[in-house]
């Protein structure tokens, strides 16, 4: 019952096909009453989240996010970083090279490169990219479903440290992440079961969508994230940064092999079984889709993850609030199912807009819930930082509203079709220089059954001549 792998309920399928019947029945026996009722459950729904939002950037002004005080070495705990990765192989020496440079005693830090094992190139990379001693590369079998939390939930069992942190492949996290998140995770109570770090779009340049894409991280992770930890709301997770205390993460079971958002899963998973999430300041740099392709199938999965999500946390309802808490419990469905709403709707609420206003029938309260709800996104994008975020960007909003709306079209029709397929996101664009120094090219060779044949190119591009030694 705590996994997308069952689908949907026949108790969730008869309580949706009940919802559908009585709206029909109720707009051919009464069109004007029935569709008051919805303008008016809509419009609370989106109020109501249009107020924490403004709430959030308020919040962000008035209270500064609070630190916790530094712990000297030998009070730290050992930290696994679980890394998966799939066909990474151009980008996975940036990585071990951003994760050198954070501030922890390397005798406390354990990373373990989880690598599919059919991924050769990216296996050939990493080995090429001669990590330290405690790095482990390990390859993650074969079988289904092929999803990132099954890597993780294989690579949890190889674990050696008591606080279990994820990072993405294009992850560049910042030098005292580490130390932060184990000072607050050790002084912030037993409750306490995870910590998550801001994500920080880098590449706002490459273009409209990259634009998009770090205004809405800016404001999730700077204004939205911290205003529902204060307010003891369960937090839906980004998939990296996220640093578990192990003893929560067992205890709820680990991730959810099915589920293609396992991060915003088992954020709320901890909360039902009474774990706390908080948030702290240190980002991590990442790579926003610049182009529609990769942007589509990534957001498609997230929104195909979320409904699960939401389908797993509904099933038994009343179980899930005695869990959490009945204020948490409702909260999350403002929250977290108030989002998934809001990407459903916004493609039919447009298209209601511009009927509106050529028939002439556009009601004054529809035209002020717009303008506060598209006012409160550019004001929460100022006080969120979002760096990138021009004149051009921030009048065009709107527009990347509908294409939310298209992929969770797609994601519909994915949740019916390919339920636990991962459409991957190319990446390979690090946020910070990598040392020239060297530069690898593999080529794998198969050679019998098992035997790999690897040739290494080492070109050390700062030699005194000018010349590659090869």
């Amino acid at each position: 019952m705590f996994s997308a792998k069952g689908g949907v309920t026949v108790v969730q399928r008869l309580i949706g096909w009940l919802a559908v019947f009585a709206l029909i029945a109720g707009l051919v026996l009464d069109l004007g009453a029935t569709w008051l009722i919805v303008e008016v459950a809509l419009g609370t729904i989106f109020g109501a989240i249009i107020l924490l939002r403004i709430i959030a950037a308020a919040f962000s002004r008035l209270t500064l996010p609070a630190s916790p005080e530094p712990l000297p070495d030998r009070e730290l705990e050992t930290i696994t970083y679980l890394v998966p990765l799939k066909d990474e192989a151009n980008i996975v020496a940036s990585l071990i090279e951003a994760i050198g440079r954070i501030d922890y005693p390397r005798n406390k830090l354990d990373v373990k490169l989880l690598i599919e094992a059919d991924d050769h190139r990216t296996m050939a990379a990493a080995v090429a990219a001669d990590p330290p001693s405690w790095f482990e590369i390990l390859p993650v079998p074969p079988g289904e479903p092929r999803t990132k939390p099954k890597a993780l939930n294989y690579g949890l069992h190889f674990a050696r440290g008591s606080i279990i942190a994820i990072l993405d492949a294009e992850d560049h996290p910042a030098k005292d992440q580490a130390r932060v998140a184990a000072a607050a995770l050790k002084q912030g109570g037993p409750d306490l079961a995870v910590v998550q770090a801001p994500l920080v779009i880098h590449n706002g340049r490459d273009g409209w969508l990259a634009r998009q894409f770090e205004i809405e991280y800016a404001i999730h992770f700077a204004l939205w994230l911290p205003l529902l930890a204060r307010l003891g709301i369960p937090l839906p997770l980004g998939g990296t940064s996220n640093y578990f205390r192990r003893d929560w993460l067992e205890k709820a079971g680990g991730w959810d092999a099915w589920n293609v958002t396992e991060d915003a899963d088992i954020g709320l998973r901890l909360a039902r079984f009474g774990g706390r999430s908080a948030t702290i300041t240190p980002p991590t740099h990442e790579e926003a889709p610049a182009r529609m392709t990769p942007w589509l199938h990534q957001r498609t999965r997230w929104m195909k993850g979320h409904l699960q999500t939401w389908l797993v946390l509904t099933r038994q309802p009343f179980k899930a609030a005695r869990g959490m808490g009945w204020a948490a419990f409702l909260a999350t469905q403002l929250t977290f199912g108030g989002a998934l709403l809001a990407s459903i709707m916004h493609l039919p609420l447009f298209a209601f807009i511009i009927y509106s206003a050529a028939t002439i029938t556009f009601e004054t309260w529809h035209a002020v819930l717009f303008g506060v709800g598209y006012s409160s996104v550019i004001v929460a994008a100022f006080f969120a930082k979002a760096r990138h975020a021009n004149a051009w960007t921030l009048l065009t909003v709107p527009a990347y509203w509908i294409l939310l709306s298209l992929a969770m079209l797609r994601a519909l029709i994915h949740m019916k079709q390919w339920p636990t397929l991962w459409e991957k996101t190319p990446h390979g664009k690090p946020s910070l220089p990598v040392s020239p120094a060297r530069q690898v090219v593999v080529t794998p060779a198969q050679h019998g059954d098992n035997v790999i044949q690897l040739e290494f190119q080492f070109d050390d591009l700062d030699r005194a001549d000018g010349k590659p030694r090869r």
